[in-house]
């Protein structure tokens, strides 16, 4: 294996390289299936966090999207994307920030469970959806909660409630198709037996909003849902592959690195790249196969057999062969530069304040800016 990948010359390591091609291709992958369910996609950009990726949905026209932050919704209005949902529980105190955004045009919509929030939300005018628990993961008012249509008053009093959604974040716990598939009939049912009792109230709910990239990916039948949410399926990662919601060979982002030394009596390889570089996630950890901290490559994106990120320091990698593993460990002199897959795409990427991108077509590296901070 070469030292060096001459288009890489340029780059200093660690770097996130995004691989346009792949992206593209799991982009369609999700707008071909919420065609199919007859459903609007509405893309969650928590882990892309960059205009570049958001033009490259929906065939370049502005999509409805989906943030977690507010830094992210006035970063993307800025770039012309005027209907965004704040998927995360709405804090009284950022009211005043969410009223600045839609006084200039942008149509932002946040979330709620409780009657407190749903108070300081009717107060400031501002539309809201009902979050509505589907499987005991996170936050949300179960369908049949008698507090659902208390909150749903409150809204409707302002002319606040947009109406429900849903996240089946226990979908990341099970591995294939059929489970998935289940858990997205959790989703469609608990939010589209919520959105009868709102009804039933004599209250509007316009909007049924459900997803995770699982469920997404798996979902079968969407009767009365009204759109559809995933985020890291642009990308996907090694955490998605483990449960067989894509392959290792859809994975669109790696970290670039460096060998930087050996302990050929421990049979480690050590890189520039550690968890500063990967995140400390091991989200792999608790599936049918533990990745440690990512999949080595080579430079040029193939997967080295066996080889993983056993461990990391704050700037160094450990790649060693996985546990009884019985390859040979590849001779990688000082120099050599890996790209490493990662578990967890958005604590990866969130590291990083830019992608370097593989064109599609080939040609110069590309840089795309993304942003953080809340």
């Amino acid at each position: 294996m070469p030292a060096k990948a001459p288009r890489f010359d340029s780059l200093s390591t660690p770097a996130l390289l995004l691989d346009e091609a792949k992206m593209m291709r799991n982009i369609e992958r999700l707008e071909v299936q919420a065609q199919t369910l007859g459903v609007t996609l509405r893309p969650h950009l928590k882990t892309a966090k960059s205009v570049e990726v958001a033009r490259r949905l929906n065939k370049g026209v502005a999509p409805a999207i989906t943030v977690s932050t507010l830094a992210e919704a006035e970063a993307f209005h800025a770039a012309g994307f005027a209907d965004i949902l704040y998927a995360v529980g709405i804090a009284p105190q950022k009211l005043a920030r969410v009223q600045a955004l839609r006084a200039k045009g942008c149509d932002l919509i946040v979330i709620l469970d409780s009657a407190e929030q749903a108070r300081a939300v009717a107060q400031a005018e501002v539309p809201a959806l009902i979050e509505i628990d589907c499987d005991g993961h996170r936050g949300g008012r179960r369908p049949e909660d008698a507090s659902l249509v208390e909150i749903g008053r409150i809204l409707h009093e302002k002319g606040c409630l947009r109406g429900v959604m849903t996240h089946a974040g226990e979908s990341y716990g099970v591995r294939g198709k059929a489970a998935h598939a289940a858990f997205a009939e959790q989703e469609r049912s608990a939010t589209v037996r919520a959105a009868e009792a709102l009804r039933n109230a004599g209250l509007p709910c316009p909007v049924v909003s459900v997803g995770s990239t699982p469920t997404a990916h798996a979902a079968r039948d969407l009767s009365g849902v009204t759109e559809l949410r995933a985020g890291v399926y642009m990308f996907f990662d090694l955490v998605m592959a483990g449960i067989d919601v894509c392959a290792v060979n859809d994975i669109a982002l790696s970290v670039l690195t460096t060998v930087i030394g050996h302990q050929q009596d421990k049979g480690w390889i050590m890189v520039d790249a550690g968890w500063m570089a990967m995140s400390r996630d091991r989200g792999t950890a608790a599936q049918d196969v533990d990745q440690g901290y990512g999949v080595v490559c080579d430079a040029d994106g193939q997967v080295l057999p066996d080889l993983i990120i056993s461990g990391a320091n704050q700037e160094h990698g450990i790649v060693s062969r996985r546990p009884g593993a019985k390859v040979t460990l590849p001779d990688l002199p000082v120099g050599t530069l890996l790209r490493i897959l990662p578990n967890h795409a958005c604590a990866t990427a969130a590291q990083y304040d830019r992608y370097t991108v593989l064109s599609q077509g080939g040609g110069a590296l590309q840089t795309w800016q993304r942003f953080g901070g809340w």
